[in-house]
């Protein structure tokens, strides 16, 4: 029998549902949107001693300094290639990991793999920082070694800006690609069997029923990744760059999360660095509106 709560009993049953809500809204509106009184100093000639209501009030200076400033374009630049780039490998990595474990049938084996692939998803970029610091190195390091076997020369990998994108994107891709594999091994075990029956008795090899079979299954889930993902378009991993960059690679490895902490906390340019952060925001919320938007008409994904 289904028991159905309406009127006065149903609100009062589901009251402490609703309490639970609080201890998390309050931190919300505490660390979220609280701070956002600070935006105001994007328009003022912020003063610390003098507060965010006794600074000069100048409008939209701090945006055209910013526009003028010779590293802006580099620093969004940047930002742009190095999310796209780690989109697009970060989107294809997981899909190929994803379509060899589901041909793996010893579980043990195919357990073992996905342990160890998701677990670099946990460490922070404090701690890879560090190990790709060493490994990197061009005097000690064990790739410079590995290659030195060969007659290769010691690369600076962190001091080239040459190669400085490519490390940014391999070293995310082997944080992250774990995390995603299992997302797409899950939309696998959702692909009907008698599919791949009816293709066996069609004559189709396993290449030809992955990409007539298991492709179009996982197709719907590499469309709502892919479309989501570009809410993140600025967002090039802070964390990363902070600790793996340094002024040698400000041209090709600078983005705005970097930028906004140099000109913010180091050369105490708050009104700047808001400003900079500001246009980052209104720009990540435009791509995130227009990825929803996409998401619900490509994949029917829709958050109400």
């Amino acid at each position: 029998m289904k028991i159905r709560w309406t009127g006065q009993t149903g609100r009062m049953r589901t009251l402490p549902l609703h309490f639970m809500i609080l201890p998390g809204l309050a931190l919300v509106l505490i660390y979220c949107y609280g701070p956002m009184i600070g935006i105001a100093m994007a328009f003022e000639r912020y003063i610390p001693t003098r507060g965010i209501t006794g600074s000069e009030w100048i409008g939209l200076d701090n945006f055209r300094y910013l526009l003028d400033m010779p590293d802006s374009m580099d620093v969004l630049r940047n930002t742009i290639v190095i999310s796209f780039m780690k989109i697009v490998v970060g989107l294809f990595v997981p899909i190929v990991v994803a379509l060899l474990l589901n041909e793996v049938r010893k579980e043990s084996f195919k357990r073992g793999i996905q342990t160890m692939i998701y677990l670099p998803h946990f460490l922070s970029w404090i701690i890879l920082g560090g190990v790709l610091i060493d490994i990197l190195s061009p005097t000690n390091g064990f790739v410079n070694d590995i290659l030195g076997w060969f007659g290769i020369e010691p690369i600076y990998f962190l001091g080239s800006n040459n190669w400085f994108r490519v490390v940014l994107v391999t070293s995310d891709v082997w944080k992250e690609f774990g995390f995603n594999t299992i997302v797409y091994l899950a939309a696998l075990t959702g692909i009907n069997p008698s599919l791949y029956e009816a293709a066996i008795v069609d004559g189709a090899n396993r290449w030809k029923q992955t990409f007539h079979v298991t492709l179009p299954g996982m197709l719907p889930i590499i469309v709502l990744l892919a479309v989501l993902s570009l809410g993140n378009v600025l967002n090039a991993g802070f964390d990363q760059v902070f600790n793996l960059y340094s002024p040698q690679v400000y041209e090709t490895g600078d983005i705005i999360d970097t930028f906004v902490y140099r000109t913010g906390l180091v050369e105490t340019q708050y009104g700047v660095a808001t400003a900079a952060g500001l246009f980052k925001s209104v720009v990540s919320c435009i791509f995130v509106i227009a990825a929803y938007v996409m998401a619900y008409r490509f994949a029917n994904y829709r958050i109400f």
